[in-house]
């Protein structure tokens, strides 16, 4: 007895030092894009302001975004950094740095057990449809809702997943935007998860805190998507952002239907309805804009042709005419895009 004993201490003992070295062992992992693009203007100029994706009749750099990944246990990091005039002019709008290079992410996690995890560092916001990398996103330009932000949060946050159709996200962040806010944490924030019916998610997002301009500013978000077969998937994003003074802020909504002809080949379009609550404290001013992008899929590489009008009937924007010295209330580009994901 004493030697099955012996045995199966040793058989226990030798299976726990395995999960330990296989636990240690879990492999890095990588992942990626790389983009570039072409865009013309049809007046001519770089009138309609994407945020990313700027330039005139020009072939150009997107960025190149690096992620890595590890995960130990219950232990888990995330790191990404992005190079390149994409990269660069997110630095701009987060950090005020002026880098070739942004962080995009850095932050650490802890799963407590199945149901919770904690969250702690730099992180790409939970806020909003469309994100910083052109890999996740189905059109290559940005929505105004995206330009208006916020783009990252840096702080702590737990996760609590009640069920797989049901979970809440609880946090509290610094000054919008930023690695380190010397005005402190100043922010509470959160996120409500439910998908109702399978292919169907909805976040209702809400956050308060200095928005990183110097106002205590509140937005509340909606983002959906719904998956309704294989060929068409519709999304929706609304939000509104109010300061505390409402001299500032702004509300929108955008729709995204899109359609898969095949697994390689699908349509989307964007509808976006962009207001102004007021500029400098004056009225308020809105834009709406149409943006039709195909996605063109081979191996890791996506080529996204696309086609955005925009109008701006109250003139905000600076929309310039074909002379280039009067302003005019709508814009046209064409673009094409290549991004390479890994």
């Amino acid at each position: 007895m004493k030697n099955h004993i012996a045995a199966l201490s040793l058989l226990l003992l030798s299976t726990a030092t395995v999960a330990v070295a296989q636990e240690k062992a879990s492999p890095l992992e990588i992942s990626g894009s790389v983009d570039t693009y072409y865009k013309y203007d049809f007046n001519k100029s770089g009138n309609i302001k994407t945020f990313f994706a700027s330039d005139q009749n020009s072939v150009s750099l997107g960025m190149i975004d690096l992620a890595l990944k590890k995960t130990t246990g219950k232990a888990s990091f995330v790191g990404e950094l992005s190079f390149g005039p994409r990269g660069q002019e997110q630095s701009l709008l987060t950090a005020a740095d002026g880098n070739s290079f942004h962080i995009q992410n850095l932050y650490v996690d802890y799963a407590f057990s199945d149901k919770f995890n904690m969250t702690a560092g730099f992180m790409g916001t939970f806020i909003g449809y469309e994100v910083i990398s052109p890999a996740a996103n189905f059109n290559y330009s940005t929505s105004y809702l995206f330009g208006a932000g916020p783009f990252q949060n840096a702080g702590v946050k737990g996760t609590y997943s009640f069920s797989d159709k049901v979970s809440l996200m609880l946090g509290l962040f610094n000054e919008w935007n930023v690695y380190s806010a010397s005005r402190g944490t100043s922010s509470i924030g959160g996120q409500l998860m439910v998908s109702p019916v399978e292919g169907w998610t909805a976040y209702i997002n809400g956050l308060h805190g200095l928005d990183g301009y110097g106002n205590y500013s509140t937005i509340f978000d909606l983002t959906t998507a719904y998956e309704i077969n294989d060929k068409v998937k519709i999304g929706l994003n609304a939000a509104d952002l109010s300061a505390g003074d409402d001299s500032f802020g702004y509300s929108g909504v955008a729709l995204y239907p899109q359609y898969a002809f095949t697994p390689a080949v699908a349509l989307g379009l964007r509808a976006e309805y962009f207001n102004y609550k007021g500029i400098s404290g004056g009225p308020s001013a809105s834009v709406t804009s149409f943006t039709l992008s195909g996605n063109i899929k081979s191996g890791g590489l996506t080529f996204i042709p696309e086609v955005r009008f925009d109008n701006d009937k109250d003139f905000t924007q600076g929309f310039l005419k074909s002379n280039l010295t009067t302003f005019n209330k709508s814009a046209a580009q064409f673009s094409l895009a290549a991004v390479y994901s890994f």
